[in-house]
C-alpha cells in the first residue's frame, strides 16, 4: 500500500525473550495488534479472531501467522502479564516495554492510544482496534478491521503469506 508503518527506533521486549524492533517485522509475514490486558471487549475479541485465523491456517496445513500483541498500557502490562494474557493463542507474542518505548512504537505504527480516567482513580485505555499485516520484508500490507468477516480476513492473510 506504500504506507510507512512500523519503522522507528523503538526497542520493546517480547514474551518470547526477543526484542521487538522494526527488524522484527522482517523475515516472515507478520501481524501486529495494539491493545492492553485489562481491555473489556476489543482485545479479547481480537485475540479470539486471531485464534480462529491460526486454526484455519493449521487446518489447511499452512504455516501460522507470526503475530505480536503490543500493549498500550505498559504501567500495568509487564512482559510477564502479557505472556499470561496471550499465552492461550498459538503463535502470538506479547510485547511490552517502558512508556517512552511504547510511545515510540505507537507513533511508528501510527495507531491511537489514550488513557481514559474512570471513577475511583482507575483508568482504561482507548485504542485503535485493527490488526496490521506486514509482508516478509517488513512493509505494511493491509489492515484487518475489528471483527472483520473470517473469509475476508483469511483472504488478506493468505495474500500476504503468498507474497
Amino acid at each position: 500500500m506504500g504506507i510507512d508503518l512500523g519503522h522507528g527506533d523503538y526497542v520493546l521486549a517480547g514474551t518470547d525473550g526477543q526484542p521487538f524492533t522494526e527488524d522484527t517485522l522482517r523475515g516472515a509475514p507478520t501481524a501486529v495488534f495494539f491493545g492492553f490486558a485489562h481491555c473489556p471487549e476489543v482485545c479479547p475479541t481480537t485475540l479470539s479472531d486471531i485464534d480462529r485465523w491460526q486454526a484455519e491456517l493449521a487446518d489447511a496445513g499452512e504455516d501460522p501467522l507470526r503475530t505480536y500483541f503490543v500493549t498500550v498500557d505498559p504501567e500495568r502490562d509487564t512482559v510477564e502479564m502479557m505472556a499470561d494474557y496471550v499465552g492461550w493463542v498459538p503463535d502470538v507474542v506479547g510485547v511490552s516495554g517502558s512508556r517512552d518505548e511504547i510511545d515510540k512504537a505507537i507513533r511508528a505504527f501510527r495507531v491511537y492510544a489514550s488513557k481514559v480516567p474512570l471513577e475511583g482513580g482507575d483508568y482504561t485505555m482507548d485504542h485503535s482496534a485493527f490488526v496490521l499485516l506486514f509482508d516478509d520484508r517488513g512493509n505494511f500490507f493491509e489492515p484487518i478491521r475489528y471483527q472483520e468477516e473470517l473469509e475476508s480476513a483469511m483472504a488478506k492473510i493468505r495474500q500476504v503469506t503468498a507474497m
